[in-house]
């Protein structure tokens, strides 16, 4: 049996199967790779079992062999302890955009190396490309399938290494060719959510890690409205499991996360959706990642994403000494979040990006000057 040349991250998914089927159209030497993530906890939710059965089963359906790795252990030390720090300080962390550096484009992609291999592959929809001797991370061409958002901090090293093969394709085209193909992933429901915590319920899973911690719920002038059972529980801009009922003296209406004072377990809410506490024009972020090795300019006109699939909004970016990022928005944006990804954009050319740190949300701006006094 050859070596093959590119070895595509079989997820038991329709989209890595079909990025796997045009590779074995196209005459690649091809093999696939089942990567387990996350260790079976006991709870009955870890579909990786089932995902992998649909890994070996689209394999041999294409007639290539099929490798597993079990990098559950580089996931947690690389992942999920992050992950679990970030919600402990009380932001809202990204874990996709971590698994995608620390496990996916680094592990894989030294398995991958291992087993004799040039390239890798994944069913992202994402497009790679080679301008002047630098590689460039593209949207896909699906805009609403699009995930270079959560490959932003992929380099040089990666990208000339990685295929994309179904970044050229829309969803339902994509379902299309599966079936006809006969893959038996063609009608497979699509994922959703964080990959560790499935389908289960984000505050039972995350109460095992982080033990509940009752607080009181403020409004944003610091009228007690509830309780809740911990900040970290929580994210800007969220309604639903606030628990909140008729509130004397308040309308009727739905509330909304504002704000959160980790250091006094206070739970800030407003009801709102158009809250000028969850409003913001600019945010500072950590030290930035360029997917071309550097920022473009010092300082430079761009569009953003703060959140997956959120419109394009037109910002000013300022590099700082320290590689950090100040950024203006052109309009206000609504629940910035620290913790989660600022992704930036040239057209179609992602051009890297940044964790969250801080807004000048007025809620925000305030909590900030009373730990500073």
């Amino acid at each position: 049996m050859s070596t093959p040349r590119v070895i595509v991250g079989v997820s038991g998914g329709v989209d890595s199967s079909v990025a796997a089927l045009r590779l074995v159209r196209a005459g690649e030497a091809v093999a696939g790779l089942f990567m387990q993530n996350w260790a079976d906890d006991g709870s009955g939710e870890c579909r990786a079992e089932d995902d992998r059965r649909d890994a070996v089963a689209v394999c041999g359906r294409l007639g290539i062999p099929f490798h597993f790795r079990d990098f559950s252990s580089e996931y947690w030390a690389g992942v999920f302890e992050h992950f679990l720090a970030e919600y402990a300080a009380g932001r809202t962390p990204n874990p996709d955009v971590l698994c995608n550096r620390e496990v996916k484009f680094k592990h894989f992609l030294d398995a991958a190396r291992d087993l004799g291999a040039e390239k890798i592959a994944t069913g992202h929809y994402a497009r790679v490309a080679e301008d002047g001797g630098t590689w460039k991370l593209l949207r896909g061409v699906d805009r609403g399938k699009d995930q270079s958002y959560f490959l932003h901090q992929l380099g040089q090293e990666q990208l000339s290494a990685t295929l994309f093969p179904i970044g050229d394709m829309q969803k339902p085209d994509l379902r299309r060719v599966a079936k006809e193909a006969g893959l038996p992933t063609h009608d497979k429901k699509d994922s959703t959510g964080i990959c560790f915590i499935g389908e289960r319920d984000f505050r039972e899973f995350l109460g095992r890690y982080l033990p509940a911690k009752q607080g009181e719920m403020r409004d944003p002038q610091g009228h007690v409205i509830g309780t809740h059972p911990g900040v970290f529980y929580f994210t800007l801009g969220q309604r639903e499991g606030l628990n909140i009922g008729g509130v004397r003296g308040r309308a009727a209406a739905p509330w909304y996360v504002v704000g959160k004072d980790v250091a006094n377990n206070v739970l800030y809410v407003d009801q709102d959706t158009a809250s000028p506490y969850l409003q913001s024009t600019k945010l500072w972020s950590e030290a930035a990642h360029w997917v071309g090795g550097h920022p473009p300019a010092r300082r430079f006109d761009c569009a953003a994403q703060t959140r997956y699939r959120q419109p394009d909004e037109a910002c000013r970016v300022s590099v700082q000494d320290d590689g950090t990022l100040e950024v203006a928005f052109a309009r206000p944006q609504r629940a910035v979040t620290p913790g989660q990804s600022l992704v930036l954009y040239d057209g179609d050319v992602c051009l890297g990006g940044a964790v969250i740190a801080r807004t000048d949300a007025p809620l925000e701006r305030r909590l900030d000057a009373e730990r500073a006094a």
